[in-house]
């Protein structure tokens, strides 16, 4: 709230602690406690009466727990202790093609057709023309954690030739191959939460709308894009790193601990 002095100023009235964020502590508290890393815990029903809140209240703080990593909402399974968050490097001081030697992400699929608007203009492309579009996916300990669409204009892979694959894996990383021969000046990314959509979802086994930070670069080359990577990872599962000693983590004590 906000209110008024005698000589005029705004100053913001105190506002108490929502109840949805107590019980967030509260039950935070009690995963470090009780629970075990994988360990589905009680029904809703169960929650609620056990900490004597609304079953509103517990939802909340559920989807609060659940944002910053504590938890993990599972089809057919329920809700589970979420593990540490895996760190993953999405740049370096170094500017490399995708699909270079140490580059993790798995290439499944490829297709040329003509790409959303956004990504057209940012390619300085025409609207209606097709372009190569590469769908890959990182997995680690066995865990989908992001997908992605590269999009790579035809004029930046000018040797590559339909005997390497029409489409699938095979032609990925021809297309990759390709793109390598190129001399890659810089590459610039960008980062923002989103929420993920239908086919996001059920790539990285999440719920749709479930949170997700997008990282979005551009490969240049001779003063244009070469290729645009659209990069959705897990936000309850990933913390992304920058930079070669990129991989830091930051302890703020039992309330906000980093996971």
């Amino acid at each position: 709230m906000i209110a008024e002095d005698r000589v005029g100023t705004t100053q913001l009235e105190p506002v108490p602690e929502p109840k949805y964020w107590h019980l967030r502590t509260v039950l935070s508290e009690a995963l470090d406690s009780e629970f075990s890393v994988g360990e589905v815990l009680p029904n809703e029903r169960d929650l609620a009466a056990r900490f004597g809140v609304a079953r509103a209240t517990l939802r909340q703080a559920l989807e609060q727990l659940e944002l910053e990593g504590r938890l993990q909402r599972r089809r057919g399974v329920g809700t589970t202790v979420a593990p540490p968050r895996v760190g993953v490097a999405v740049g370096t001081r170094r500017h490399v093609w995708p699909g270079t030697a140490d580059d993790t992400w798995q290439p499944a699929d490829c297709a040329l057709a003509a790409p959303s608007a956004a990504v057209a203009d940012s390619l300085g492309t025409g609207r209606d023309e097709p372009v190569h579009t590469v769908r890959r996916s990182l997995v680690t300990h066995g865990q989908p954690v992001a997908a992605e669409l590269l999009y790579v204009p035809p004029a930046a892979v000018p040797g590559l030739t339909a005997i390497d694959a029409p489409s699938g894996t095979a032609r990925a990383r021809a297309v990759l191959r390709e793109l390598q021969r190129g001399e890659l000046e810089r590459q610039e990314s960008a980062v923002e939460l989103g929420s993920a959509g239908a086919e996001d979802a059920k790539e990285l086994d999440r719920l749709p709308g479930a949170p997700v930070l997008v990282v979005t670069t551009r490969y240049l080359a001779q003063g244009r894009t070469a290729a645009l990577s659209v990069a959705t990872y897990r936000a309850d599962t990933c913390r992304l790193t920058f930079g070669d000693l990129g991989d830091v983590e930051i302890h703020h004590g039992p309330e906000t601990r980093a996971s």
